[in-house]
């Protein structure tokens, strides 16, 4: 069985997802040809350059224009006409990756970004290739960009996300509520003093992990300089390197400075809350950790559905001003019984079996079996 999956590289959590399902079928379905790629590495040069760095400059220094095409593309009313350009210019500029589907044939092709399965699903209309199609949302609410012809099966992060879905015309048969994916070594199990001890934190205090994503943008500087009286603090600016430099210059006491982390799991295990992006991903590693997130300045669109999920189930919380944000820790600090109110919703929600369910469907689910 040739299985593969493809991301985009427009943010980290669409790769770390595709990751997540590919360690985990590779140590599980050990007979089974399974690839990953990035369908931006089998497009044209410009349309890989505006498709990662565009993003990346519109939500640092155009957020009104990202929130407007988010809402643009997503209205009902406009979609017969912002669809078919979108998939014309889509096609037109990915057919290395079209080719390559031709030439492999793969048995299965799993995207965790919604452009895959559009270039996929029109060569299986046109009969050129009979994979089938699994597409993993990652995100808690649904653009519609998400939503393709031919696509067999669609794995979601929550029934909320199966029940807009549902809204939009897919049927439930061909919905899976399985969870966001996430990296393996987030479901074991951490020793709190080991790892503080490793890095040279105390495990005795408050602690609070503060991360917004691989670009570390928003005002980390400013919430620092809010808290470090309050709690120990631990700052992953990841590429960031010039926040990092200032943060690390400050040189407040209680206060750890992280730049690109591969131990997230160990900074999330020794720590009480969370102030954070809401990304798709990040929600899904919060969740499985059964950490308290403080949701800061969410990019208009999916971010914001993320958070308006969140909300809905009670397990998160959204706070939209900066001095919000140390009445919020203060109150948290103070009162661990609300904390464990937010953790015993979150347990309602996490989905630790995602890569087991992920794996069934497509392993066991399909014709032939990989495993």
């Amino acid at each position: 069985m040739k299985i593969i999956i493809v991301y985009a590289s427009s943010g980290a959590g669409h790769l770390k997802a595709a990751q997540a399902i590919f360690g985990y079928l590779k140590q599980h379905c050990p007979s089974a040809d399974i690839r990953i790629i990035d369908i931006l590495d089998k497009s044209s040069f410009f349309f890989k350059a505006n498709y990662s760095q565009g993003y990346l400059f519109l939500v640092k220094h155009a957020l009104f224009l990202w929130g407007l095409s988010f809402w643009i593309t997503a209205f009902r009313p406009l979609r017969i006409i912002t669809r078919p350009i979108a998939r014309f210019l889509n096609q037109l500029n990915t057919n290395p990756f079209v080719h390559y589907l031709i030439d492999e044939q793969p048995d299965c092709i799993i995207s965790t970004h919604f452009l895959p399965p559009e270039v996929a699903a029109s060569l299986k209309k046109r009969k050129k290739i009979s994979s089938r199609l699994i597409t993993v949302i990652t995100d808690f609410g649904v653009h519609p960009y998400w939503i393709t012809d031919s696509v067999d099966v669609y794995l979601v992060a929550s029934d909320f996300t199966k029940e807009k879905l549902m809204r939009e015309g897919i049927k439930e048969d061909k919905i899976r509520v399985s969870g966001i994916p996430v990296d393996a070594k987030l479901l074991q199990l951490e020793n709190k003093e080991i790892i503080c001890a490793k890095l040279n934190i105390r495990a005795d205090l408050f602690t609070i992990l503060i991360s917004t994503g691989s670009f570390g943008i928003g005002p980390i500087e400013k919430i620092v300089g809010l808290l470090h009286n309050d709690a120990q603090l631990l700052v992953v600016c990841a590429r960031n390197q010039k926040l990092r430099l200032r943060l690390e210059k400050l040189n407040y006491p209680g206060v750890k400075v992280f730049g690109f982390v591969d131990n997230m799991p160990e900074l999330m295990s020794i720590s009480n809350l969370m102030i954070t992006k809401p990304g798709g991903l990040s929600i899904a590693e919060i969740l499985i950790r059964e950490l308290v997130p403080l949701f800061i300045y969410p990019i208009p669109g999916q971010e914001m559905e993320n958070v308006r999920v969140l909300e809905y189930y009670g397990a998160g919380i959204s706070i939209s001003r900066l001095s919000a944000i140390k009445n919020t820790v203060l109150r948290l600090k103070a009162n661990p019984g609300e904390i464990e109110k937010f953790k015993a919703r979150i347990r309602e929600l996490k989905k630790p079996q995602v890569l087991e369910e992920i794996s069934n469907v497509v392993c066991k689910d399909s014709v032939g079996s990989c495993c």
